[in-house]
């Protein structure tokens, strides 16, 4: 996907159950390293995207979860 898709539309699990977020720059940072092509890193304002509702999920292996995330908690 895009990211002027993504900043228009949200992020949306598309083939998964769930978005999946990293939870730092440099983890965000090693995740895109091993996708091909040029990558771009986005901002989830997830404390604020929480405080409106969001539920997000943990996972044992550190990556956060969530349903899907609005366009307007989406920076670049």
């Amino acid at each position: 996907m895009k990211v002027s898709s993504i900043l228009s539309e949200g992020l949306r699990p598309m083939k998964r159950q769930y978005v999946h977020l990293s939870i730092d720059l440099a983890t965000a940072s090693k995740v895109a390293a091993r996708r091909k092509g040029e990558n771009k890193i986005l901002i989830v304002e997830a404390l604020k995207a929480h405080k409106d509702g969001l539920s997000f999920y943990s996972e044992d292996n550190g990556v956060w979860l969530a349903n899907a995330i609005p366009p307007k908690y989406i920076k670049t």
